[in-house]
């Protein structure tokens, strides 16, 4: 059964205090079950804020991006799930020791958080992957990364939407996250591979991470909905 628009949609509260990402909640209440707490937020609130979100009935994406080693990993898997996290981001690029040991923790757990490998992070492009030594291209990386976490037992990965299309066909039961959402007319910001909302969906995307389009707007509560209703 396809997702309704409401729980595809994941709103960044990317603020750096929870007086500012309630206020943001409360403007959105009755449009968005989904919201992102990143390290931004995360490290000024804490777990408490996640528990927080959760009191209130909504489901908490915990973006921390971990890469460490693999024992490491696996107790912070541990911690996010005492938490409440409902999904959880580590970087592919931390190798298959690393997501194996990550994707054993969660399968031990009873009410574990959804792996998400970040495979190339939307900020980076050809340029910025070569200034680190990776001479693939930003497509070719992001499906060596998600073929090397699906053999490590990670079902879900982040990408840029430029990738949406190959991914699904690669893994076609995969669970693909994407963030570099900009509507039509938004400023690209920080993001070097975006897309619309509506391309993203086409193309088999998910879930959507929207941020600055929805949270800097005047009217958040309308430019989520104007989302919502470009989802369908």
């Amino acid at each position: 059964m396809a997702l309704a628009a409401r729980e595809r949609l994941i709103v960044a509260l990317d603020v750096p205090d929870a007086g500012r990402a309630i206020e943001l909640v409360e403007r959105l209440d009755g449009l968005i079950q989904w919201f992102k707490v990143g390290l931004e937020l995360y490290l000024s609130e804490g777990s408490s804020f996640i528990q927080r979100l959760r009191s209130k009935g909504y489901s908490v994406f915990l973006d921390l991006k971990l890469h460490d080693i693999p024992n490491t990993i696996a107790g912070a898997v541990r911690s996010a799930s005492r938490a409440g996290a409902q999904m959880l981001t580590l970087h592919a690029g931390g190798g298959p020791a690393m997501l194996l040991a990550a994707a054993e923790a969660a399968e031990a757990l009873p009410s574990a958080p959804r792996l998400l490998a970040v495979t190339v992070l939307t900020s980076m492009d050809q340029a910025q992957l070569q200034a680190v030594g990776v001479t693939a291209s930003p497509a070719d990386q992001v499906l060596r990364l998600a073929r090397m976490g699906w053999h490590a037992g990670i079902r879900g990965f982040v990408s840029s939407a430029e990738e949406i299309t190959a991914m699904r066909q690669a893994l076609p039961k995969a669970t693909l996250v994407i963030p570099g959402i900009r509507p039509a007319g938004s400023a690209a910001g920080d993001q070097k591979r975006v897309a619309t909302p509506a391309a993203a969906i086409a193309a088999g995307a998910d879930y959507l991470v929207i941020g600055r389009p929805i949270t800097r707007a005047s009217d958040p509560a309308a430019a989520a909905q104007a989302i919502l209703d470009e989802i369908g």
